[in-house]
């Protein structure tokens, strides 16, 4: 007998053991003394090899990537353990009638495995499937043998008996082989198909339909007018859309490369030529005539394991990233219709732009406790080098937030933002809320905020809140103080806002989300400018409040399609309340991809 031929027959004590047990196994069970395995452990079920159901010619793709991963896991991963010797089993005994057999596969062969609680669980019903697994594992451990060049004691009708297993199973074996082959060859197609191993295509497309009613506001909070407004109800009906395709790569499974390109069409409801005011914007609302842009470009990494941090190449938006807003309402596409029904408006501090807006943000997780977060954002002249510009010597928002959770289903986050911004890009509270909110020391903005003005710095005061009550009940609110202070002088303007909300997650239907919200845009409550001309005896202040009531509905049609109809009312706009209430009505269809 040569001596391949003597390795080979080397390892067949372990088939034929196998088969003795397995055999045994089977009789044992049809005398109806099979250990039935507990709920806990079914997921967790492995024996000589991972079991899987027969399966006809027809199985389909998901059945067999199943099935082949259950057999190629042995002795890997969480579900079963590889022992080194058969005292390791809690449930064999040494009395047991095939406890010798199943010592020397264990501890000769190293052909058997356990599952993760030591058990071999003996009394297991087997299937050929199993069987034919099983003969699988230990012919490759034959090879391995072969290919070690053991040597050892052989009888011939040990290798008899390999030859005759090998004959019965051989339908199951060319089966299983024949699968794994088929897994290749998908497996080198997708490969060569696929667009990137480190990249992911998202997309989100918006269709709305929307209008407003009531007439535009014509006065000022102070009680002057605003120029170019009339008194009527000067918008139509609109159908507008905005497209945007994010490029999310991954290098280490932890960290997040994005790449956003936007284009959009949805004009403003604002200016003198339609409602007056600000206050009637949409969440999602900007128009570039549907051009393409980089509308976000971030890389997002970890340090540690409590520590993120995001670099921002532009358009850094304080909300957008990794600081939290604490406010199920947030998402332009899925949460409030409204601009200012988002969040608190002191995120928006920073008036990014998409040519520049350079920033940089970190989040550090305090335990179960909550998070310290903060970070730097430029103005959107980060990428001009020219004097008064550039990182630090342009517009700018610096920001420390502490994110406090007293328990699991409440958080409460305290913000201050400092920020600065140069005459021409004045915007204080991110076009929401009044036009004497968003420049406070030239006088009321219509249509885009002014190009205008007087430079200021602001400090910027938040508190927000945000309660589960329950899985289907989250309750909060927010309020936020800006002090405004005019460069040239010690003008100030005090400018404050508040609102209350109450959501519905999963209302009527698993992910569907039912909102409500009150509140009180940004306004001017007290200031010391006065405008130079005929009128300085009245300051630019919003003499009474301009609210807010808004309610929505988003309706989730399958995982890709929601439809979310809603209205809000706004009541005193530009917080006079000889101006009429304003409605504005929309019905936003959003497709995620």
């Amino acid at each position: 007998m040569s001596k391949i031929l003597w390795n080979l027959v080397l390892a067949a004590p372990a088939i034929i053991g196998a088969g003795y047990v397995n055999a045994a196994q089977a009789e044992t069970l049809n005398q109806g003394v099979v250990a039935e395995p507990t709920a806990a452990t079914e997921q967790h079920e492995t024996i000589v090899a991972q079991a899987v159901p027969s399966a006809s010619p027809a199985t389909d793709n998901s059945q067999i990537l199943n099935q082949i991963n259950s057999y190629s896991v042995e002795g890997r991963g969480n579900s079963l353990d590889q022992v080194t010797s058969v005292s390791q089993f809690s449930d064999v005994k040494p009395t047991d009638w095939a406890y010798q057999a199943l010592k020397s596969l264990v501890e000769r062969y190293g052909c058997i495995v356990g599952y993760p609680d030591k058990t071999y669980r003996g009394n297991r019903a087997l299937t050929r499937w199993e069987f034919a697994a099983g003969l699988n594992a230990c012919l490759d451990k034959i090879q391995e043998l072969i290919a070690a060049a053991t040597a050892d004691f052989v009888r011939k009708e040990d290798l008899e008996t390999v030859k005759k297993l090998q004959e019965q199973f051989a339908a199951e074996l060319a089966s299983l082989r024949g699968r794994v082959d088929a897994l290749e060859v998908r497996t080198a197609t997708l490969e060569k198909q696929q667009f990137s191993t480190t990249t992911k295509l998202a997309g989100e497309a918006i269709f709305a339909i929307a209008d407003t009613w009531g007439d535009s506001a014509t006065v000022r909070g102070n009680g002057r007018p605003i120029p170019g407004t009339i008194a009527e109800d000067r918008t139509e009906t609109i159908f507008a859309n905005r497209v945007r395709l994010s490029l999310n790569s991954s290098f280490s499974g932890k960290d997040l490369l994005r790449l956003r390109l936007q284009a959009r069409n949805v004009t403003p409801f604002s200016g003198a030529g339609l409602t007056g005011t600000q206050e009637t914007r949409l969440s999602f609302d900007g128009n570039e005539n549907n051009s393409v842009f980089i509308d976000k470009a971030f890389y997002r990494f970890p340090v540690g394991q409590n520590l993120r941090i995001q670099i921002d190449a532009t358009n850094a938006e304080i909300y957008d990233g990794i600081i939290s807003t604490l406010s199920p309402f947030e998402s332009s596409g899925q949460g409030a219709i409204s601009r200012f029904g988002r969040f608190n408006p002191i995120y928006r501090a920073n008036n990014p732009g998409n040519t520049g807006s350079a920033g940089i943000s970190f989040d550090l997780k305090l335990g179960d406790f909550g998070a310290l977060q903060g970070g730097y954002f430029a103005g959107p002249n980060s990428n001009d080098p020219s004097i008064k510009n550039g990182l630090f010597n342009g517009a700018y928002a610096a920001l420390g937030q502490l994110v406090l959770r007293p328990m699991k289903t409440l958080d409460i986050g305290f913000t201050y933002v400092n920020a600065y911004y140069p005459g021409n890009q004045v915007n204080v509270t991110g076009s929401t809320g009044t036009g004497f909110a968003i420049n406070p020391f030239t006088g009321q903005t219509v249509g885009r905020v002014a190009n205008f003005g007087r430079a200021l710095s602001s400090e910027n005061y938040g508190i927000q809140l945000q309660w589960r009550v329950t899985p289907a009940i989250t309750v909060g609110g927010w309020y936020g103080y800006t002090m405004a202070y005019r460069k040239s002088n010690n003008d100030f303007a005090e400018i404050q806002n508040w609102a209350a909300f109450l959501g519905f997650p999963d209302l009527g239907g698993k992910g569907n989300l039912g909102g409500l919200l009150f509140g009180q845009t940004p306004r001017v409550t007290n200031t010391r400018f006065r405008p130079s001309g005929a009128n300085n005896a009245l300051r630019t202040q919003d003499y009474e409040a301009p609210l807010q009531l808004e309610a929505f509905y988003r309706y989730r049609v399958n995982d890709n399609i929601s439809i979310t109809p809603g209205v809000f009312v706004l009541f005193s706009p530009e917080g006079n309340s000889t101006n009429n209430t304003q409605y504005v009505g929309v019905i936003r269809t959003t497709f995620t991809f």
